[in-house]
């Protein structure tokens, strides 16, 4: 048992502003500045809440970025001991006066005891939980103590570890190159905050979330949800309401619900005894609606249903909520000509390919997370024609804004539960907590049209089936008992109670109902012809295609870059700039990851070889981002091509979610947008392979073969592939080519063959190391229709012909502060052509490009306001040819 601290001097009680809301309810917000102490009381200072104590003692000097350099391991003893919040507050005596009295915690993190006036009322033990504690007896009418004692995280996953003695819960610790903490998976926390192969180690402590005081004489209002459902049978849409309802005193009332665009309305009686309790409303819609849809497949049409409640009493409750009409169902069933059963979505009853990436937490300390930084990373997802995100099983639920962006982007999202890469506890207490957490996490999200499906874990599955742990044969049971207990019979459970509208997986990667069948653990959950698939390989050469699964979806694969300089100097100094730098080992929480990186280039990149260390060290990050965007190019047009064909009985893919979209810090990653917001390579060539319709080129057996892939589910197009060869040591096509007219639907569709001994032949001065074969789709009258492709005959190391471009520059306004023209001229052709403005925020139209004219405009649009000469000045170019 602990003691709580001394109560510290307190700068004055808590203005309490008390605010009036629905129903007659008091509220008094306890955010604001409170008083913050370490175990000993050697460090005190004032805290904002939300927040956590890493951020506190940064804001107030204590500790510099704990971003910067080493500062990870450095500032670890703050997660080692045991800190103390403290407020004081008053409460007016006509609020006092009220009948019940809740204290509601949103967030704490995590392992906290909770007391008030010197009892305690109540501990947390999750991060994900809102927690609400009564506290109408231990009010006092001057001034009130309010104290959170949170301890340190690393010894309480540790300490719930050493407890668990019947049998082990692996893994006990992460890899050691990751520089984390142990037993991550005994505490309910952002799993990665211990540790993970792309983050550092801060096991964060604060009160992450509002904290608030509520009063009331006869009810609150919990929360509330919409669901839509489409009645098959009457071929209409109605809306279930439910609302989840605290009630003090017996009350009875009228619940009026309304969609004013779609003239619907109803009302319903309400009657109410004392306890907390579930009560649901359905509104039928007397009209057409406008349907929901992804991105890049329609309109996301969003209506407003108010939700208006009038108790006997007097006192009413309103609200507004989105709504937004949509079905969704995983297929799994059988193909023709191939074992297996699909793994697709179907929205609004049509197929939908999954075009996307992964989702991590956007900070190491939550309260730093802000609207903005959410904003610019949907925003850059939804400009790279992204449909989808995968709301990864490591890290938090999302906050609210983020799904509300999503659902007005058209961004659907595959959200897991908060488990990953580990086996769980299963003890009474640890269930119980999670079933909580499930309930209110479902409750909250399930009215996001955004939100497609629900799944339990990350990779979990996996671990067992493919014995991560090494697991001893005869013990594995025991192991499968505690996964069915924990995702199957209690999360699941509580899913399919909660929301009938989405489908819910058990594991990612698995195979899906063929898991099912063999006790939700399947003996391969890698297996392409069912589920989705995982694949990493960073050894075999990334150009090879025939190297990877067709899988039906592939939800996670993906290669490192390292992010660019400018981001990396903000946390670093000079004597850091060498990829073999003490810093740069640091920061790779890959095992051999700077290794695999540069292995993985030097198969087609000649690596960077300048004589200044600081010109090396930035060329050798650019030659990471060409190696990372071109393997990501590849791996992702052959999923995009698989999507129409059966080949040895694989195939048929519809989904694509590459790993990862963001970054959490100033670090090598397998993301596309670095910590910050600064598009890497690949975020910009995911712009073009996930173009709606795309020419796709493959060298197959000796045949250059081009595919027209299209996401369009009604239009049929009619289009021909434009090809042309140039050498690498003139602007001018050596010749072009042009397929015949061929009409292409939903999927892809071969439109270009042709053998490249032939092709070569017919172009006269061509070899596979002199030329290069560039292509488009156009329409029959010749229009462009798809973004410029390109194949390399052979690895741009040995292309011979290719000269230093000697790329020049002017940067030229268009009138607008925030808009620009970026005119390059070159005196040869030159490949993976790349503008970085440095610290300027904002993106180019196109960039790491293939030129092959003398001159090239393209075009920055800055996120703030700049200058013509601000841009000049810190503009670099860089393409490959002038790395070595």
């Amino acid at each position: 048992m602990f003691m709580l601290p001394p109560v510290p001097f307190l700068d004055g009680a808590f203005a309490s502003e008390v605010k009036s809301s629905n129903l007659g309810v008091d509220i008094i917000s306890l955010n604001g500045k409170w008083q913050l102490l370490n175990s000993n009381s050697s460090v005190s200072l004032s805290a904002e809440v939300p927040g956590c104590v890493h951020t506190a003692l940064q804001r107030q000097g204590f500790i510099s970025d704990p971003y910067y350099r080493f500062n990870d391991l450095a500032y670890r003893w703050i997660s080692l001991d045991n800190w103390t919040y403290t407020t004081s507050f008053t409460v007016p005596t006509h609020v006092r006066e009220k009948g019940k009295a809740v204290l509601v915690f949103e967030g704490v993190d995590t392992v906290s005891t909770i007391s008030l006036n010197g009892v305690t009322i109540g501990k947390t033990d999750n991060m994900f939980r809102r927690y609400d504690f009564e506290v109408t007896e231990f009010l006092k009418d001057e001034e009130n103590i309010l104290q959170v004692w949170i301890m340190s995280a690393v010894t309480y996953a540790s300490q719930r570890s050493h407890a668990h003695t019947e049998y082990r819960v692996p893994p006990d610790c992460p890899p050691p190159v990751q520089k984390g903490e142990c037993h991550v998976n005994f505490i309910r926390k952002a799993q990665s905050s211990f540790s993970w192969d792309w983050g550092p180690s801060f096991p964060t402590l604060g009160i992450w979330k509002e904290v608030r005081l509520e009063f009331f004489n006869t009810l609150r209002v919990l929360s509330y949800t919409t669901s839509p459902k489409y009645d098959s049978e009457h071929s209409s849409w109605n809306v279930e309401v439910e609302l989840f309802i605290d009630v003090f005193v017996a009350t009875k009332g009228l619940v009026h619900l309304s969609i004013p665009l779609l003239q619907s309305e109803a009302e319903f009686q309400l009657s109410l005894t004392p306890g907390q309790s579930k009560n649901s409303f359905v509104l039928q819609i007397n009209q057409s609606v406008s349907l929901w849809w992804p991105f890049g497949h329609g309109e996301q049409a969003l209506y407003d249903l108010t939700i208006d409640v009038k108790l006997e009493g007097g006192e009413t409750f309103s609200a507004e909520q989105m709504v937004a009409f949509r079905t969704v169902e995983l297929v799994q069933e059988p193909i023709p000509s191939s074992p297996g059963l699909s793994f697709y979505f179907r929205i609004n009853g049509k197929p939908v390919f999954l075009k996307g990436s992964n989702w991590i937490p956007a900070h190491a300390f939550q309260d730093q997370v802000t609207t903005d930084m959410i904003t610019i990373l949907l925003r850059s997802a939804q400009k790279a024609n992204m449909n989808a995100l995968r709301v990864w099983g490591g890290g938090v639920y999302e906050q609210d804004i983020f799904y509300s962006l999503c659902d007005m982007y058209g961004i659907m999202i595959w959200q897991d539960f908060m488990f990953a890469c580990a086996l769980y506890p299963t003890e009474k207490d640890f269930i119980q907590t999670v079933r909580e957490e499930v309930t209110q996490q479902v409750r909250r999200l399930k009215s996001h049209p955004s939100v497609v499906i629900w799944s339990g874990n990350n990779e979990n599955e996996a671990a067992i089936a493919t014995d991560w742990f090494n697991i001893p044969v005869a013990e594995r049971p025991l192991y499968m008992k505690d996964y069915v207990n924990l995702y199957v019979e209690n999360i699941r459970d509580i899913v399919l109670q909660e929301d009938s509208t989405r489908p819910f997986l058990v594991s990612s990667p698995t195979n899906g109902v063929e898991s099912e069948k063999e006790g939700w653990v399947a003996k391969d959950p890698y297996d392409p012809h069912y589920g989705d698939t995982h694949y990493y390989n960073y050894y075999n050469d990334c150009w090879d295609w025939t190297a990877f699964p067709r899988t039906r979806f592939a939800s996670e694969y993906g290669f490192q870059s390292w992010p660019s300089f400018s981001t990396l100097s903000k946390v670093s100094q000079s004597t850091d700039w060498d990829f073999s730098s003490n810093f740069s080992a640091h920061r790779q929480h890959h095992a051999d990851g700077n290794q695999q990186m540069l292995k993985q280039a030097e198969l087609h990149y000649i690596l960077p070889n300048s004589t200044d260390p600081v010109q090396r060290y930035r060329d050798t990050i650019y030659v990471t981002q060409v190696m990372q965007a071109q393997c990501v190019k590849i791996q992702t047009e052959f999923y995009r091509h698989s999507r129409s064909e059966i080949v040895e009985g694989e195939g048929h893919t519809m989904g694509t979610l590459y790993w990862q979209l963001n970054d959490i810090w100033q670090g090598p990653s397998w993301s596309s947008v670095e910590f910050g917001g600064k598009w890497k390579m690949l975020h910009y060539w995911a712009t073009d392979f996930y173009a709606p319709l795309l020419s796709v080129g493959v060298e197959d057996k000796g045949d250059l073969l081009i595919y027209a892939i299209s996401d369009s589910h009604s239009e049929q197009h009619s289009v021909k592939a434009k090809v042309k060869l140039y050498s690498w040591s003139s602007f001018s096509a050596v010749c072009s080519l042009e397929s015949n007219v061929t009409t292409i639907k939903a999927g892809s569709t071969l439109v270009f063959q042709h053998p490249i001994s032939a092709l070569l032949t017919q172009c006269g001065n061509c070899t596979q190391r002199s030329c290069i074969a560039v292509f488009h789709l156009s329409s029959p009258e010749g229009q462009m229709i798809s973004p410029h492709n390109h194949i390399f005959l052979s690895s741009p190391r040995y292309a011979e012909g290719l000269k230093k471009p000697n790329i020049t520059f002017t940067v030229n306004g268009t009138g607008d502060a925030q808009s620009f023209f970026v005119t390059l001229h070159c005196t040869f052709p030159a490949v993976y052509v790349w503008l970085d403005v440095d610290d300027i925020p904002g993106h180019f139209d196109v960039n790491g490009f293939l030129m092959l004219s003398k001159k090239a405009t393209v075009i920055f649009g800055a996120w703030r306001p700049t200058t013509a000469d601000e841009i000049t000045a810190n503009l670099h170019i860089t393409s490959l040819r002038d790395v070595y």
